[in-house]
Formats: structure tokens, sequence, C-alpha cells
């Protein structure tokens, strides 16, 4: 039943149900069941028209229509207008599509119940597209007083799917289905952890029979959401280290010490602590999968080099695979100054690399001569073939896809040990959904001699003040980076684009006392290059750019980095994007540059980005302004999920609560054979149905 198509619902229909797909990606009866309301509103509460504010959310007013009026702007666009009074004061509804059904339903002088979310414009408040009914008259009670307000678009309220339409498919929904319902967790967990049961908590969901009744269904549709995650992540992490086997790497040789000894510096305690996580991984004659995370400049990279070369002294390859040219260039030019008068062969296969080097390439992999292999997906091309690949390094993973990386385990009959690394720090809720079926590595410690980046803000009319200390910063022999959010300009968004900025910087630093670079995402591949060098070898002293630059460019003698409406931005992205400078042992300098006019919001995100250089406080408090974003965008394992109703940033306590439980019940019961966990398996195969299984890939 759950699975039927949801064009069979009553007041659907094949036209309706491929809006719901292509606005919600409904398609079945059970999609629309879990698709849940966003807020609740008390429907037997009714405001005045003279308590409207533009920040309250959805209201209710009771009233009559005075009169309509239609203005026309632009070409042949009309808007239509109904004043609408109670008495205390009037308010316009506002209509832009549907006016002809408009102008036919609604009437003057007639008693009607408005619905919508009060929004300022011109100085007035008005309801744009609200919900027009006029009072039940048959005496049926609301079926809840609080009712759901759901998620809708443009195109579902003209298409006659507001909020009372949605509703009233949740209501036939509930009719035909609810009492068909089947628990989904054993008894057992549903005593111990007084849940709710999942019928009662589906109708409660939609139709709360009080506050508290609602806040118990909430609790367990968020329980089961977390409880199956954390489930499924961990039987994948577990059935890894059961069947899995790993290359035993339990020598430390010569390579690995003569680097050592060579590096011109200490590594901080983290990095120590980091590298004897790994080695241990490594000698358990287990697979590892590990998450590397840490901060822009944090040292990464040389964790990642000595870790391959303990696969070298084992007698085994390695490879580092990374999202770009620039930074598997990078990696490359850095590795080869950790190596130099080494013994270690390190190769780079990238898109550019031309055919006599692949070959040469080719060759040395298959016959074990080349230790080393950094490169972009072009590693993963058929042709790249290794004689023992063990070791495997993916940076910044979540610009490869799935089954890009699984491409990688082809080239092995044995999988090699894989570590995964990111510079976008994770907060601890979201690292044990995205990667809780691997293990965390932390490098919180930034190398000795490394300056924290000064973080200013400024508004426009500090331009001038800003040019200034730019010309200081190139006379004093420093570079610069200039970032902006767009490459063309918006006409919905008034925000500094690049090509203007260009212009007027290239004005403002004239040739041939100055040279300007730049580069976005729209141009070829070939001149992208071409201008990124120019800024790398110091021929440039100003980087125009998009954020582009965010991964993927070391230049260590860059020592201010402007972000042009910095408003644009997330907090982890500025925090990126900072990261690009402060890389030398120079004093560098972050300066966000804004319009006059911002919300709460933007001034609380700049005011944390001047205060702390900390990326996890950072990322934190990302998650709890803007969510965690696309989840199955980033994630690892593969596992199907769809958080519908769980909010990781508030939600940090339940997640950690289902984890520990999943824990214990596959502690007692790992293959859940016994007859009490029958629904849990059951369960889970339902779920990871919805998906490819890529619980064999890193």
């Amino acid at each position: 039943m759950l699975s039927s198509d949801i064009k069979y619902l009553t007041g659907v229909g094949p036209k309706r149900a491929e809006i719901l797909f292509k606005e919600l990606g409904i398609s079945t009866f059970e999609d629309l069941l879990y698709t849940f309301p966003r807020r609740y509103i008390d429907r037997t509460k009714f405001y005045q028209v003279n308590e409207l504010t533009p920040d309250l959310p959805y209201i209710q007013l009771r009233g009559k229509i005075v009169r309509f009026q239609e203005i026309s702007y632009g070409k042949r666009k009309k808007r239509y207008i109904a004043y609408f009074s109670d008495g205390t004061g009037i308010v316009e509804l506002v209509f832009f599509e549907g006016l002809k059904w408009i102008q036919e339903k609604l009437k003057a002088g007639v008693e009607y119940i408005v619905f919508g979310e009060p929004v300022s414009f011109n100085g007035k408040i008005n309801l744009v597209h609200p919900e027009v009914d006029e009072p039940q008259t048959d005496g049926q009670p609301l079926l809840s007083a609080l009712q759901g307000v759901y998620g809708s678009t443009k195109v579902l309220k003209t298409n006659g799917l507001g909020q009372r339409a949605f509703l009233r498919l949740q209501t036939n929904l509930a009719n035909a289905v609810l009492d068909k319902i089947t628990e989904t967790l054993p008894d057992y967990l549903v005593r111990h952890c007084k849940l709710m049961p999942l019928r009662d908590a589906l109708f409660n969901i939609h139709f709360p029979q009080s506050a508290e009744r609602l806040q118990q269904a909430q609790y367990r549709l968020k329980f089961e959401e977390l409880f199956y995650l954390q489930l499924g992540l961990l039987r994948v992490r577990n059935k890894r280290k059961e069947t899995s086997r790993g290359f035993v790497f339990n020598t430390v040789g010569e390579h690995f010490n003569d680097c050592f000894r060579r590096l011109p510096f200490t590594l901080t305690n983290a990095q120590k602590r980091v590298i004897k996580e790994i080695r241990k991984d490594m000698s358990t004659g287990r697979q590892m999968n590990r998450l590397l995370q840490g901060d822009v400049g944090s040292g990464k990279t040389l964790v990642a080099l000595l870790c391959a070369l303990i696969a070298s002294d084992n007698g085994y390859q390695s490879c580092i695979m990374a999202p770009t040219e620039i930074l598997a260039q990078q990696h490359f030019e850095s590795i080869q100054g950790f190596l130099r008068d080494s013994a270690v062969n390190v190769g780079l296969l990238t898109g550019s690399t031309k055919r006599k080097e692949r070959t040469a390439l080719h060759k040395q992999l298959l016959d074990g001569s080349l230790h080393l292999l950094i490169g972009t997906h072009a590693l993963i091309e058929d042709a790249v073939q290794f004689k023992n690949l063990g070791f495997v390094v993916i940076d910044e993973q979540h610009r490869f896809g799935v089954e890009q990386r699984a491409r990688l385990w082809s080239k092995n009959e044995q999988p090699p040990h894989v570590l995964v690394m990111t510079a976008t720090p994770i907060p601890r809720t979201l690292a044990m959904t995205l990667y809780g079926d691997l293990e965390v590595s932390v490098i919180d410690e930034l190398p000795p001699g490394r300056q924290p980046v000064k973080t200013i803000h400024f508004n426009d009319s500090k331009r001038l003040r800003v040019f200034g200390f730019m010309k200081e910063q190139i006379k004093a022999g420093r570079q610069i980076y200039v970032v902006y959010p767009l490459i063309k300009e918006s006409e919905k968004m008034d925000y500094k684009n690049l090509e203007d900025g260009y212009e007027s910087i290239s004005r403002a630093f004239p040739l041939p006392e100055y040279v300007t670079a730049i580069v976005h995402g729209q141009m070829p591949a070939e001149n992208k290059n071409f201008e990124m060098q120019r800024f790398v070898k110091g021929e440039a002293h100003i980087m125009v750019a998009t954020s582009v630059i965010e991964v993927g460019v070391n230049v260590p003698n860059a020592t201010v980095m402007i972000i042009e409406s910095a408003e644009r931005f997330g907090l982890s992205q500025l925090h990126q994007l900072r990261g690009r400078v402060g890389r030398g042992a120079e004093q560098s300098y972050c300066i966000l540059m804004t319009g006059q006019k911002l919300s709460t919001e933007t001034r609380k995100r700049m005011q944390l980005m001047v205060s702390t250089n900390d990326g996890f406080k950072i990322a934190e408090a990302d998650l709890q302004q803007r969510g965690p974003g696309d989840l199955e965008g980033t994630q690892q394992s593969g596992i199907a999920f769809h958080l519908r109703i769980t909010n990781l940033a508030e939600d940090g306590r339940l997640l950690e609560f289902t984890r520990n439980l999943a824990e214990k019940i596959l502690g007692k019961d790992p293959h859940l054979s016994n007859e009490h966990n029958e629904r849990l398996c059951t369960r889970l195969k339902q779920l990871h149905n919805q998906d490819k299984d890529y619980s064999v890939i890193s």
C-alpha cells in the first residue's frame, strides 16, 4: 500500500502527481506520509490586522474584502490586489498567478478566513497568494488545533497545491493507510526507550492532538531515523573489520626514517598522534578506512607522505588523488621538496601529462619502480595499473563521486588501506553521520611559527583605505587575493562581481607597476592554469578570482585575502578562503568586505569570523545557522538515508544515544540473527534497497 503511486491517492491524479514529484520528489504514498510539516500554527487563534508584522510566521485573519484593484506592470504582467479588513485595519492580499480563477472565486462583502505569511513591501504589510476560504458551516471540528505548515513552492501554489490542499491530501492519505502501518522497531526497544508507536507518531506528526503528543511523535520519528542510520553505518564498519583483510605494514624502514630525519622542523603533537593511529591500523591485518580532518595548513599532506613511505618500506605502492590539477601539482612539488636526494620515486599524473610521460609512468607502476603516484581523477583510468597498490589517499574527498573512488579498488585484488582527507572542519555530530563507518583522526594544531590570520570586517565606505593597505603590502613584496561571489552581474543581487571588480582593480593598480591575474570557473583549464601559475611564480601581485581558489593553491608569499560581498558566503566557505593566506612566516590578513545594510544574522557571522580562527567552532556555528546542507552529496558509505525530520544542529544528544544503543545491540547480536531483532534486519534491508549499496567502498 505504501509503495502505491501517488497519482492513485484521492485528490492527486496524473497531473498533480507529476508536479509533486518535480517539486518535492514525492512519487509514492510513503513519500507523502514522510513529508513532515516544517512548523505548526494554532488554527484556533486569529490575529487582528493591526497586530501584523513582517516577522510573524503563518497567521490567520477573519474579515471581509472591501475592494479589488488590478495593476499592470512590466510587459503584459498584472497583479491583483484584494483589500481585506477586519475592522482594525486593512491588509493587501496580492496575487500574481491564476488571476481569472481568483476573480471568479472572491467576492467583496463576504466573510473569509485568510491564511498566509505577512511580508513587507513598499512600507506596507501584505500577504502574497494567501489561502482564502469561507468559514466552516458544517459544524465539523478541525482534525487538529495545531495545524502543520508544509514546505511549498510557487509552482505548487499556482497549481492548487497550497497549504490547505496539501493538508487535504495528508488527510486522505491518513484515512487510506494509517490502519495498515506496521511497527518498524522491536517491541523491546519501543518499551525500553518509552517510544510512541509508529502509527500514532505518523498520525500526530501531521495532525497533533496536543503539543505533548506532537513532541512525542517528533521524538519517536527522529529516534528511528537516527537509530537506523547508525545501525547501518556500524554494521558496515563491523562487516569491513570481519571480512576485509588488509596488508600488514609492520616495518618502519629507511624510506620513512630518511625523510623523518631530514625534516626542517619538528612534527606537531597532533601529527605524531595521527601517524601513530594510522600505523596501528596498518599493522592489524584489517583494511584501514580512516578520515583525516585538519584545517588548511595543519600538515595533512606530510602525514599522508610519511604513511605512504611506511607502505613503501613494506614493499607496496601508494597514490594520492586530488580533485584539481593545481592541487595535485601542489602536492607533487611539496612532496618532492621533502624527498629531495632520497631513493623514493614519485610521479605526477594529470589530464595535462604528455603521452610520452604517461607511457613511462605506466611502465614504472607495473614494474614497481614507482613508489608514489600523485594525480587527479586520471588515476582511475583503466590504463593505470599498479604492481601492488597498498595505500590510497583521497584528498578533499567530497569532490569525488563514490563510484569514481570505487574504481581505485579495482587496481588491486586485495583492497588497499584508505586515508580520506578533508580540510573542511566537520562538527562531531555531522562527522558521526557522514563518516560513521570510518575511524576519524583530527589534526587540531598548526605547525610552529605560523601566525594566526588577522581578520577585519569593513564595509564599502572603507574601500580607499583597503586599496591603500594593499599597496603597502605589495610594496613590502607581498601578494594579494581578491575573491568575488559572482562572475557576471545579477539583476536580482546588488553584489560586487568579478568582471567589474577586475576593471576597478586594474584602474586602481595600473600596469606596469602592478600586475593583476584573473581566474574563474568558466575559463578554459589552460587559461586558468596559466593565470594561476603567474601568481604562484610571483609574476602577478594581485589574483582576482571567484571561490575557485578555495581549494588548491599554496602561495606562502600571499598575505592578504580580500573577500568581496562576504555576506554571500557561508561561514565554512569564508574559513576555507581565509586558509589560503597565512601559509608563510609573515603576518597575514583576511578582509571581509560587505555592504552597509546587513541582517542581524550576517553581522553575527562576520563577528564570529573576526573573533576566531578555530575551524571547528566555525563549522559548529555554520551547522547551527545553515543546517547540514547536502548530506548525501558528501556521504561516504553509500548507506541510503534521508534526514526528513532530524536537525543535526539540535539533535546531537539523541544521535549519540542512538549510536550507543546500536553499538550495544550489535555487540550482543552482530548479524541481527536473533528472533527479537528480526524487524531491525527487515527494516535495514528496506532502507538499503532505496539506494545502491556502496558498503565496500571508502
